[in-house]
């Protein structure tokens, strides 16, 4: 599997450069359009016998890879595969933050079959490992991170979507004396920035999309961080979906393992505009500049790879 991080890499790549010319034109759907036209193309050429075990488009219904969609040659090692041609199509359409292509990837049978609702997310990095719970009060994890990390709780800072739905979890982070910041869009990056220690953030939380929850999940894992969640289903409908993709129990927690079961994973973005962690893709004169991010599961490295793209290659 880790044998084709360079080709996944390529893959976001080109679907990050196929998203440029809808950046700030207010059309979503025809920047997810070509970014999935261009993910799909390029995957379809891996000696793999991968499957899309996440995916997007049932929930907004967008022109993404759908679940089950095979991709590769069909030759070559198995491989589950969570992708998002556009995490942040909105942010794209708008020319805001936190845009990305991003693909995950681990030995087949090893991530969650995560249906595209809600779901409840907690984030830490390697120093509160194995100790957080999302079953715990906010304060009861935030007291358990400071520890952890030997940190004053007026020297935490938690990350959080600006969305009504978090509102009484950023007022008791306030009243706890915890610095908060909030982002707009896409929750992936702001997860994964738990276990970047120049980011300096020190938790997650949030209520936000379960393939985004399993997208992250790997990248966390790759970092040797610790992500818990639950997922929020709101009607039978959903339930039912649920426990017809393999979880019995909707509403249990789940932990780290169940949402990726391994070590042997790897997460790959290339950034469309700009985030917390990387820049968007430049326009230069003859070339797109791209940055992306590249984590492996065994060696828990961070590494941030900018390639220049001669246009006349395009």
């Amino acid at each position: 599997m880790n044998q084709f991080i360079q080709e996944f890499l390529h893959v976001t790549e080109a679907a990050a450069i196929a998203t440029y010319p809808w950046i700030g034109t207010g059309n979503k759907i025809e920047a997810d359009q070509a970014a999935t036209n261009s993910m799909r193309t390029l995957l379809n050429k891996i000696p793999m016998d991968g499957e899309v075990v996440i995916g997007e488009g049932e929930m907004d219904e967008a022109p993404m890879l759908f679940i089950g969609e095979k991709v590769g040659t069909g030759n070559g090692v198995g491989v589950d595969l969570a992708v998002d041609p556009i995490d942040g199509t909105t942010s794209t359409s708008k020319g805001k933050n936190n845009a990305i292509a991003v693909i995950a990837v681990a030995n087949k049978g090893t991530l969650l079959h995560a249906p595209d609702m809600y779901m409840e997310k907690i984030v830490t990095g390697p120093e509160a490992a194995g100790k957080i719970n999302i079953d715990f009060s906010l304060e009861k994890n935030l007291r358990i991170i400071a520890e952890a990390k030997g940190k004053k709780m007026q020297e935490l800072k938690m990350i959080v979507q600006d969305r009504e739905r978090h509102n009484d979890w950023v007022e008791e982070a306030h009243a706890l004396g915890v610095r908060t910041e909030l982002f707009e869009e896409g929750d992936i990056i702001p997860a994964i920035a738990t276990c970047i220690h120049r980011v300096n953030v020190d938790l997650f939380i949030g209520v936000g999309g379960a393939p985004e929850g399993v997208l992250a999940a790997v990248g966390v894992k790759s970092l040797g961080g610790e992500m818990q969640a639950r997922l929020l289903p709101k009607t039978d409908e959903q339930r039912s979906r649920c426990i017809s993709m393999g979880i019995s129990n909707p509403q249990e927690p789940l932990s780290h393992d169940q949402l990726v079961s391994t070590d042997e994973c790897a997460f790959i973005a290339t950034s469309i505009t700009n985030n917390m962690l990387s820049k968007g893709i430049e326009n230069n004169q003859n070339v797109f500049t791209t940055h992306s991010i590249v984590l492996n599961g065994l060696d828990k490295c961070f590494r941030h790879i900018a390639t220049e793209h001669p246009k006349h290659s395009i």
